[in-house]
């Protein structure tokens, strides 16, 4: 994973995390960190991911997904996350994989429908405010997205009410 990672993000949504966050889960999770260069070496996007759980909620966690906007629309997200979901299966045996996304981030939960995730619950005031944003709540709710893997025989993890369950903060893993 280039040090790249390190110093920006791709994106105003992405949360950015400390050199030793990112360092933690390349020492722990090497499989789970994916990286796309453009032939030039220019970073084109990047996924961090790790296995947690458990029981029947080991799984795959998609902890930031970015790709540059330059490189938008062209599957670099999809081609990752089926990679993530691939490692998640073969490698960790997880029920399912999921994320984290800012209710309000109306194209990345399209993106991710997409993909087969439904929204498993609500977390309430999961993030902070934006960098970019002026006044309002200091917190913003999150939903949990899942995707079940083939192991989750019985669809455990998937819920047809999912919007409808809040969960507080200190709640969610």
């Amino acid at each position: 994973m280039s040090t790249a990672v390190f110093t920006r993000n791709l994106d105003l949504w992405t949360e950015t995390y400390s050199i030793s966050f990112y360092l933690n889960y390349l020492a722990r999770w090497p499989d789970l960190c994916l990286v796309q260069e453009a032939p030039n070496g220019k970073m084109m996007g990047y996924v961090l991911g790790k296995a947690e759980g458990h029981a029947q909620e080991w799984h795959g966690h998609v902890t930031a997904i970015t790709v540059a906007p330059e490189y938008r629309r062209l599957g670099l997200a999809r081609k990752m996350m089926d990679e993530l979901e691939r490692i998640s299966t073969e490698v960790y045996n997880g029920y399912f994989v999921d994320l984290y996304v800012r209710c309000a981030n109306h194209l990345a939960i399209n993106m991710y429908e997409g993909m087969g995730y439904s929204v498993y619950r609500r977390v309430a005031q999961y993030y902070s405010r934006l960098p970019h944003e002026k006044g309002g709540r200091d917190q913003e709710d999150a939903f949990d997205m899942r995707k079940p893997l083939p192991r989750d025989t019985m669809r455990r993890s998937v819920r047809p009410n999912g919007r409808e369950i809040i969960i507080p903060r200190d709640q969610a893993p």
